[in-house]
């Protein structure tokens, strides 16, 4: 039995206002689409299907990378047409699940329990939950015996229909082989005049099956988004989530409701984040690390007991224990800080191994440069490593000195235990433990007179 999931990303998203297709709009740095298909992932799908229609072209490309296979519904005649599409794709002894490219949160482990609700002799389980507003949504008619018998959408159900306060989230799990027979029975004579793929309700009632349910735990988890004001309102959602399972880890947030994570992040004990926090990607965090205000780290990790200063910027990076990073730092891809670094204000890094102990700390660029330990760099110090076709190595050895204002012309190499005088333009390799230096003479001007404004 292979589980198939069917991810419906067709529609037009008219009330987004935007050129962007709906499920490709952003929530918490990711396409929502992207939201959903970690999910199927997660639950270990053979094959994730793909409906697209609306700006198909866009979707493809933006998903291009992803493990999936898309699927064309060149008209928007509604979700059973749309499942229809992917009918080829289905086999008898399939496992289907349908799912929404713009119903990004719902949890692996409510579809896990959907799942487990399928079986030949229940081959439909739908996923429902209980509003105090169902406005808009197909309610859910159950007979006396609260068995599910149909669903009705809100423009053909009756005044009593209306009352229902349980409704259909639009995700359901079915056997293959009944799914097929039910989508080819399905008629377009409703108010929309589309084929709706809530009609196979009553058709698998018809013919003799119950309808297994099952609820979510949190409505967030099957919130759809059809506009910028419910996009906004569901990313703060998301990141309330998040940041309450910080809190739960011990995470000490100042204020909660001014961090951002578009990814994920783990972190130690005593960890303190200050505010407008923003984390991409994987960020990993050690015990007792502090993030100063308004920093932005993404795809990092950064050891036990150091501390990012504010205004600082982290990308693609390796911190070690004890380090100190910042104010106004930026450590691009490819850093990598070894313990008791110090990365001083407005310095920047680029593939730069720094060894421990070794301190910028103030006004420099240190890019594709090899550094050992305990070395001093002098404020205003420039790796110069591009030459203007390529780029090129410095190598730094343990205990070095480099003076203010200096620039170290890659390729070139400074011996262990060498001092580089201030202001000087190094060319050539520096040797190990003698001082080094550049410096045209210096001459006073006696009797030199200030021009004056005519």
């Amino acid at each position: 039995m292979a589980l198939k999931v069917v991810i419906l990303a067709a529609g037009k998203g008219t009330r987004m206002r935007s050129s962007l297709p709906k499920v490709l709009q952003p929530l918490a740095g990711q396409p929502l689409l992207q939201h959903v298909v970690n999910t199927a992932l997660q639950l270990g799908a053979e094959q994730i299907l793909t409906v697209v229609g609306h700006q198909s072209h866009l979707v493809e490309e933006a998903m291009s990378d992803q493990a999936i296979d898309f699927v064309a519904q060149t008209e928007q005649l509604g979700t059973g047409h749309a499942v229809q599409q992917a009918v080829p794709e289905i086999a008898d002894n399939d496992t289907i699940l349908i799912l929404y490219g713009d119903v990004p949160l719902t949890a692996k482990s409510t579809l896990e329990d959907l799942l487990a609700l399928v079986s030949e002799q229940n081959p439909l389980a739908l996923l429902t939950i209980n509003l105090d507003n169902p406005t808009g949504y197909g309610r859910i008619v159950r007979d006396h015996h609260l068995a599910v018998q149909a669903i009705v959408e809100q423009k053909d159900a009756d005044p009593a229909q209306l009352q229902i306060q349980e409704v259909n989230t639009g995700i359901l799990a079915a056997k293959g082989a009944q799914l097929k027979q039910w989508l080819s029975q399905l008629e377009s004579n409703n108010a929309q005049g589309e084929f709706y793929l809530t009609d196979i309700i009553a058709m698998c009632v018809a013919d003799g099956f119950a309808v297994q349910t099952t609820q979510p735990s949190d409505e967030i988890e099957v919130l759809g988004v059809n506009d910028k004001l419910q996009l906004q309102d569901l990313e703060r959602q998301y990141q309330r989530l998040m940041t309450n399972e910080l809190m739960t880890q011990g995470v000490t947030l100042i204020d909660a409701s001014r961090i951002d994570i578009r990814g994920s992040v783990q972190a130690g004990q005593d960890v303190q984040i200050d505010v407008n926090v923003i984390f991409e990607g994987e960020v990993v965090l050690g015990d007792n690390v502090r993030i100063g205000a308004n920093c932005i780290l993404k795809n990092v990790s950064i050891a036990a007991n150091s501390e990012i200063h504010p205004f600082s910027h982290l990308e693609e990076c390796v911190i070690g224990e004890k380090v100190s990073i910042g104010p106004y730092a930026r450590l691009r891809p490819g850093t990598e800080l070894a313990d008791e670094v110090r990365i001083g204000n407005f310095v920047e890094t680029k593939k730069a191994k720094i060894g421990k102990g070794s301190k910028v700390n103030h006004l420099s660029y240190v890019g594709d440069t090899l550094m050992g330990s305990a070395c001093n760099i002098g404020a205003g110090t420039i790796t110069c490593n591009y030459d203007g076709v390529n780029k090129h190595q410095t190598v730094i050895g343990d205990r070095v000195f480099v003076g203010s204002d200096t620039q170290l012309v890659a390729p070139v190499e400074v011996g262990d235990d060498a001092t580089i005088g201030a202001g000087s333009t190094i060319t050539k390799d520096a040797p190990a433990a003698e001082l080094t230096l550049s410096r045209s003479k210096q001459l006073t001007l006696k009797g030199w007179q200030k021009p004056k404004k005519s």
